[in-house]
């Protein structure tokens, strides 16, 4: 098996509830095809840094993946048609970082220093 870092891009104007609905679809999606989402992170709406189809905000959602390279084709195959997303992006690592989370809130770290 192998590991994977993929990340997709929804539309800005996309709500709270299709967001989760999104997620949850290409989690099954993976788990059909003899993968495993080890990990799901939602990062929140960014600025993107220029327009993809007249947006200038996405939503991001980060999955850690462990699967074959099939898992992959597939997942790829039905974000190609899905007309919630701008892009997506797949990248193959040799090991999963689960500790770091690169967009939390900068108010959890301030609290997290405090203490």
């Amino acid at each position: 098996m192998n590991f994977y870092e993929h990340t997709i891009i929804a539309r800005q104007d996309t709500s709270p509830a299709q967001l989760k609905q999104i997620q949850e679809k290409y989690t099954n999606l993976v788990n059909k095809n003899e993968g495993k989402v080890v990990k799901a992170e939602n990062w929140g709406l960014l600025y993107l840094s220029y327009l993809i189809k007249k947006n200038k905000k996405g939503n991001y959602i980060h999955f850690k993946i462990e699967g074959s390279g099939k898992t992959i084709n597939e997942l790829e195959r039905n974000e190609k048609i899905d007309k919630n997303l701008l892009r997506y992006l797949t990248v193959k690592v040799k090991k999963l970082d689960l500790k770091t989370n690169y967009f939390e809130k900068k108010s959890e770290e301030v609290k997290e220093k405090s203490n």
